[in-house]
């Protein structure tokens, strides 16, 4: 499964109401394909998928399928805590024309390397979809450890590993031991260029939603060669990277599309909107990385 990459782990718009406003999803979808965005992440936790009702998800995935008609490939987070609920879920979403799955490690339970080696494994074995698994040991209080990931990239449908570990040793160590067709992503927008300099293949983003084309361009000078230039751009992105996350994600995200033409910035309880002088913050550091591009 090639991403390329940038995937975009895309936003759930919600109307004043609370409910999901499709008519900004499309719109989004749109923006995301036209500023630098391969591939679409749905319902993952910056979809604010731990608050979406099983009905939701569902439509939502098949709306954004429908919207992006194979023009990029279409992710759709389909990982919970509960391995029967998330296989449940996983086949009810095969049928909706996606070309992924990816599945968060289980989160409060704690399990153990076994057990997350077994969780995966047997999502895995009731599927034909391409799997990423999506280590985010801040978010679910377990570190899918190297040797996990390396046993797990084994199984023929697990392709890809979104890490969020932060960890840059141990992201190496699973890029020395898995097939060359075995893909890591960071799952951190500042260790992007970082994990493409030890072999890594890409992102999968919150900052694309507002420098896509900028986190291409980064991307770019890097594979031609063009170090000086990279490192230019990690450098001026680097304070937005960092703004994304003062707050749980993804409340800043949200505020910050207003930067480029969206208005989307309810959030669901229990996470609420950021106070005015963080905006204020992050209006700063924009137009600070504005004047430097």
């Amino acid at each position: 499964m090639d991403l390329g990459r940038i995937a975009t782990a895309m936003v759930t718009p919600f109307q004043d109401n609370g409910d999901i406003d499709f008519e900004m999803v499309e719109r989004l979808i749109e923006h995301l394909l036209s500023n630098g965005t391969d591939s679409i992440v749905v319902c993952g936790t910056t979809g604010e998928s731990p608050t979406l009702s099983t009905e939701e998800k569902l439509q939502l995935i098949q709306f954004t399928v429908d919207k992006v008609k194979k023009r990029v490939p279409v992710v759709a987070g389909t990982g919970t805590n509960n391995t029967q609920q998330t296989i449940e879920l996983t086949k009810k979403v095969e049928s909706l024309g996606v070309d992924g799955i990816m599945l968060v490690a289980p989160y409060y339970n704690k399990p153990n390397q076994k057990g997350l080696y077994a969780h995966f494994e047997a999502v895995a074995k009731e599927t034909s979809l391409p799997i990423v698994v999506y280590n985010v040991p801040g978010r679910t209080s377990s570190n899918i450890l190297a040797s996990t990931t390396i046993a797990l990239s084994k199984i023929p449908n697990i392709q890809v590993v979104k890490e969020a570990s932060g960890d840059l040793d141990q992201m190496a160590e699973i890029l020395k031991n898995t097939d060359e067709d075995f893909r890591v992503y960071s799952g951190d927008d500042s260790l992007t260029l970082p994990l493409l300099a030890i072999g890594g293949h890409g992102v999968i983003s919150v900052a694309s939603h507002i420098v896509g084309n900028e986190m291409q361009a980064m991307m770019k000078a890097f594979e031609e060669g063009r170090y000086h230039d990279a490192a230019k751009l990690h450098q001026t992105l680097l304070p937005i990277f960092k703004q994304l996350f003062t707050n749980p994600n993804p409340v800043p995200v949200k505020y910050a599309m207003s930067k480029v033409g969206f208005h989307i910035e309810k959030v669901r309880l229990p996470l609420v909107e950021m106070p005015d002088e963080e905006k204020l913050a992050f209006d700063e550091v924009w137009e600070q990385m504005k004047q430097s591009i």
